[in-house]
This record gives structure tokens, C-alpha cells and sequence, in this order.
């Protein structure tokens, strides 16, 4: 299984400089959030990817955006795969509105208001990575599989830290979370 981090967010470059909440709920990427996306999934061609799972944040969906639109693959919502709830930026856009959005992708099994309130534990996290980890093995074939997902999800999953853009190759199989 692949891992890829979004591209870099308009909080990931405020937060960054002062280490203190903007307050951009849902944010979007930026120019160089599109330009790491852009390397990445030039990186991620050569790999046997047959599907790809999305967080349902903007700035998964935009990455997913860019990663299909040069890797020609089908897209799955995966609310599993989402932030750890615990900044502005980790309150989600209403389904309602990511299907007006983007019409070609299936939010009908997403609640309106999907995502947890801003005060999910790291137990929590680790109970959702496990919950993610025993779907995808039930599923067979998750080594084919790109998951576009968040900083926190992908340390709760593996323990490893990740950059915007960086991409991950697993064996979901031999992890212990």
C-alpha cells in the first residue's frame, strides 16, 4: 500500500511560520501543495496502483485531483483516512457541499457532518488506523491500493512522520498499530 500526504495547505504554510491555530477550517492547497502533488504522482506512475483512497478534506480531494488526473485511476471516499480532529483545519466541508464540488465522486455513504468534533484523542486515531488496517485486509488486494491522507493518520498508521507530498510504501500487513 501507497501513503501520500496532501500537498502543502494554506494552514500548513501560516501554522508553520507561527505555530499558532489560523483558524482556516477546511483549507485548500496552495501553488507548491499542487507542485509537490504534481512530482509525486509522476513518482507514484511507474507503481501497480489499481485505486486510490481519499480523506474527505479539500486538501485531499484536490490532491486526489491531480494524482488521477495523471495516474487515470478510479477514486474512493475513505473517511477513515482523515485528520486527527484537533485544529481549525480538521473541520470538514458538509458532504452536500464536496458532492456539488466535485459531481464525479461518490459522497453518498458520508454523513453531512462527518467529521469529529476538535477534540478526537490519539486512542482514538488508533483505534481508527486499526479499524482502517483489519477493512483493508478483509479487502484482499490492498497492496495495489493509494491512500491520500493527513500527517497524524499516517503516523497513527505506520509511527513514521511524513512532509507534505511524501509518499509512504507499507506492508499494511506487518504493521503494528
Amino acid at each position: 500500500m501507497y501513503l501520500l500526504r496532501h500537498g502543502q495547505s494554506q494552514f500548513n504554510v501560516t501554522y508553520a511560520k507561527t505555530r499558532i491555530d489560523p483558524n482556516i477550517p477546511d483549507p485548500e492547497l496552495t501553488e507548491e501543495g499542487r507542485n509537490q502533488i504534481r512530482s509525486a504522482a509522476i513518482s507514484l506512475k511507474e507503481k501497480e496502483i489499481t485505486n486510490v483512497l481519499v480523506s474527505p478534506y479539500t486538501r485531499t480531494l484536490q490532491t486526489a485531483e491531480i494524482v488521477t488526473d495523471i495516474l487515470k485511476l478510479p477514486v474512493t471516499i475513505e473517511a477513515l483516512v482523515r485528520e486527527h480532529a484537533f485544529f481549525s483545519c480538521d473541520i470538514g466541508s458538509p458532504a452536500s457541499n464536496l458532492s456539488k464540488a466535485w459531481p464525479h465522486l461518490d459522497f453518498d455513504g458520508l454523513h453531512e457532518h462527518w467529521w469529529p468534533d476538535l477534540n478526537e484523542t490519539e486512542e482514538q486515531v488508533k483505534v481508527r488506523c486499526q479499524e482502517f488496517q483489519q477493512k483493508m485486509l478483509a479487502l484482499g488486494d490492498w497492496s495495489k491500493t493509494l491512500v491520500i491522507s493527513h500527517w497524524a493518520f499516517i503516523r497513527g498508521l505506520t509511527g513514521e512522520e511524513i512532509i507534505n507530498g511524501g509518499i509512504l510504501n507499507i506492508d499494511l500487513a506487518t504493521i503494528e498499530i
